[in-house]
């Protein structure tokens, strides 16, 4: 029985991807990967930022076509979430060229960015639609944002604070154990789930921090900005744990004073209620 088990888990380790279980990448492929990922998230920031010039913090979608929206979610995201999942993308795709050269290659990376990036469009859709509600009952009831803000700050709050946070930010924190995890899913489209799976545990570790941007405004740089470092911060820092929950707590504070404090909520009230 013992001689079956050291079998399997000897097959399971050899069938990893190379240097998944070989621990940090060489110093010069970590520059150069860290290159390519600025190269990215540079541009996905100016994009991100002029676009929200001309929009500043409303409610709702702002009068954008769900294409659109779509578009600029998933630039927020890669100028956002691009830093803090590069542990993971670094590695798996190195796994992927030591595997496999030319149109496989490309191929098999293609396959595991579009599995994150089909999660976050599935996150897109639904907040949209979030959004798209959250901004008709402004419009109808302005009074409603107060409350919907409270709510809003409340769930963020919980969420920072409960247990889905801490298992999928222990997954993000200690990705070479999941890598090894992930060499044993089965071929066939193996690099589009290893995308979707790890996409969706990015979701389920930035949630809270991402419903946040309702109140605050869904175009709003400084807070995108904000948000961004402390993603970054949670997953990369050793005391990123003790964050996130500090960060609970001051959203249940702000989830009390939500309702009093309109100016707390610029993504939730309407511009003639500036002065008010």
């Amino acid at each position: 029985m013992r001689h079956s088990r050291t079998s399997a888990l000897a097959s399971g380790r050899a069938s990893a991807p190379a240097g998944v279980g070989g621990g940090l990448l060489p110093a010069r492929d970590l520059a150069v990967a860290w290159i390519l990922i600025v190269l990215v998230a540079v541009p996905a920031w100016v994009l991100t930022v002029g676009q929200a010039r001309g929009m500043g913090a409303e409610p709702g979608t702002m009068g954008m076509a769900l294409p659109l929206f779509l578009l600029l979610w998933l630039t927020m995201m890669a100028a956002m979430m691009l830093p803090s999942m590069a542990p993971v993308a670094i590695t798996w795709a190195r796994g992927i060229g030591r595997q496999s050269s030319g149109r496989t290659r490309t191929l098999r990376t293609v396959e595991f960015v579009g599995g994150y990036l089909l999660v976050w469009t599935a996150v897109g859709l639904l907040a949209y639609a979030v959004l798209a509600l959250t901004g008709g009952l402004v419009d109808d009831h302005p009074t409603a944002g107060r409350w919907i803000g409270g709510v809003t700050f409340l769930l963020a709050g919980l969420h920072q604070l409960g247990p889905l946070k801490n298992v999928c930010l222990r997954h993000c924190r200690d990705p070479m154990s999941q890598l090894v995890r992930y060499a044993g899913f089965r071929q066939s489209a193996r690099d589009l789930r290893v995308g979707v799976h790890h996409g969706a545990y990015c979701v389920g570790c930035c949630a809270g921090l991402m419903i946040v941007l309702v109140p605050l405004g869904v175009m709003n740089v400084a807070a995108m900005a904000g948000l961004a470092v402390v993603i970054f911060v949670e997953k990369l820092w050793s005391r990123g744990p003790l964050l996130a929950r500090g960060l609970g707590v001051c959203f249940l504070v702000l989830a009390v004073l939500a309702p009093f404090q309109t100016w707390l909520l610029p993504g939730l009230s309407m511009p003639t209620m500036d002065g008010m």
